[in-house]
């Protein structure tokens, strides 16, 4: 069983040059290496939100890595949020 204190849910949305560079695919890549679940989706404004849910020091890693992302990217912004500890399979991109 996961500690409750050690086991958490954020909401990030990351802004700049984010779509069309394999930003959500390597977002999966990255999240699953860190043994994270939730989602990754486009919005329309040309953002991008991150649903993650995982150990609190997992989490941590992933938002550095989204503050970054993948080679092609360019972010300008990176708001992220705790949010209600939700339960989800695996990372999915959607």
């Amino acid at each position: 069983m996961t500690d409750a204190t050690d086991y958490a849910c954020m909401r990030c949305i990351v802004s700049g040059t984010v779509q069309g560079v394999f930003f959500r695919a390597s977002a999966r890549h990255e999240a699953r290496r860190l043994g994270i679940t939730g989602h990754a989706k486009n919005l329309t404004n040309g953002s991008v939100e991150v649903i993650a849910c995982g150990k609190v020091a997992a989490l941590e890693q992933l938002r550095s890595w989204l503050h970054a992302g993948p080679e092609m990217a360019r972010v300008h912004t990176l708001d992220c949020e705790p949010i209600a500890i939700e339960q989800y399979p695996d990372f999915q991109i959607s």
